[in-house]
């Protein structure tokens, strides 16, 4: 038994993938059994208090704060809003990118501050471009100035155009030496294409901060491959988090029905999407009978049922010394908070707690604010900017 394999959820379903990978399926195979019905994690309500920040907001997918305490929302639909003292400001920030498609999974997606914005006031937006029939994810930099962007352009177009709204990616995270991480779906019809090295689909693509792919790309200069990957096979990554204590780059991704996975990013490195999987397709057949392979990284931890997660934070704030170190996951059809905990000895995460529950809110984004509280964005119509404080 491997010492990769997570534990709690992911044990679930070990016999079965075992005994699966031994003899010959049956009409309901044991994959798809384990899959279907896997028991959720604990439910356990911590030491917190939840502090409902802002509302009137609608399906927002990012947070992020500005010097000076003013916080910059993105939301799908909308645009960029502005959230200063407390208060969502009426209007829209404008400036944002144009010809946005905005449609289910598609739309204005992740902000990100330039690593020297006190001094330049760079904001990078990833979005949806295009339309119905051809789309792509682009990141957009303007310069923040008095409530509005300007001197804004699209910096960088992932290639080739998918069409459908499905599986964009779009997380956006500066990594310490100024480079820039960008997750990008495969487009829910393109599984393949997360294997293939000469489409963005299904990646997770490192940039400068003028958009070009960095000389020391694992893939540079590699015939047929594309110098702006970094890792690839991929479903639909919606969580990215820097360690800044250990370096450590973590991500989640979509799975299909099952398989949502927790990952440890290393350049270069294959995860395995559609080759192998955790999960089985939203049909109930299997989309592959391997969870492991040779060469493809395995998870450090995966979900069977799906919680969908969609944001992701590791905590190294004071408010909560109990979570330090720890993951802090986003769940849209899971509806709370996951908090994981790194065990070093097997190397897997374990489940520790799911966070409100019985507000029965889909969650896109959790952020570790600058004065140490934990700052959640739900996903709805009418949607609220949470505060996590200590009791």
């Amino acid at each position: 038994m491997s010492p990769a394999i997570p534990s709690f959820i992911g044990l679930l379903s070990l016999a079965s993938t075992l005994a699966f990978s031994a003899e010959p399926p049956p009409a309901l195979t044991a994959r798809q059994k384990a899959v279907a019905t896997a028991s959720a994690g604990p439910v356990v309500q911590g030491n917190v208090r939840l502090e409902r920040y802002v509302g009137g907001l609608q399906h927002p997918w990012c947070v992020a704060f500005l010097p000076g305490g003013d916080l910059l929302v993105t939301e799908k639909r909308r645009g960029l809003r502005l959230v200063r003292g407390g208060e969502l400001q009426p209007a829209p920030v404008a400036g944002g990118p144009p010809g946005v498609f905005m449609k289910e999974d598609s739309g204005l997606l992740d902000v990100a501050l330039d690593p020297d914005f006190a001094t330049n006031r760079l904001v990078y937006l990833s979005f949806a471009e295009g339309d119905e029939r051809a789309n792509r994810t682009a990141i957009w930099r303007a310069r923040y100035a008095d409530g509005r962007l300007e001197d804004g352009r699209v910096l960088f177009r992932t290639k080739p155009d998918k069409a459908g709204s499905s599986h964009p990616g779009g997380r956006l995270l500066f990594l310490p030496d100024g480079t820039l991480l960008l997750t990008v779906g495969d487009g829910f019809e393109y599984k393949a294409a997360a294997q293939d090295l000469g489409s963005h689909l299904g990646k997770i693509l490192r940039l400068t901060r003028e958009g070009e792919a960095p000389a020391d790309n694992p893939f540079v200069g590699r015939g047929g491959a594309l110098p702006e990957i970094w890792t690839y096979g991929h479903r639909n990554p919606q969580g990215l988090a820097l360690d800044a204590a250990t370096g450590t780059v973590w991500s989640h991704e979509h799975g299909p029905r099952g398989g949502d996975e927790v990952n440890r990013l290393r350049a270069g490195a294959n995860y395995g999407w559609p080759l192998v999987t955790h999960g089985i397709d939203y049909d109930g057949t299997v989309l592959s009978e391997r969870a492991f392979a040779p060469g493809i990284e395995r998870a450090s931890f995966f979900w069977a049922p799906s919680i969908a997660p969609s944001g992701l934070a590791v905590y190294r704030g004071k408010a909560f010394p109990d979570w330090d170190g720890k993951l802090l996951v986003g769940a849209l059809a899971g509806k709370s908070v996951t908090r994981l905990r790194f065990s070093e000895k097997p190397q897997f995460f374990v489940e520790e707690e799911r966070l409100f529950v019985s507000e029965g809110k889909r969650i896109r984004d959790v952020r570790e604010g600058p004065d140490g509280l934990v700052y959640v964005l739900t996903d709805e119509d009418e949607a609220e900017l949470w505060r996590l404080a200590p009791l």
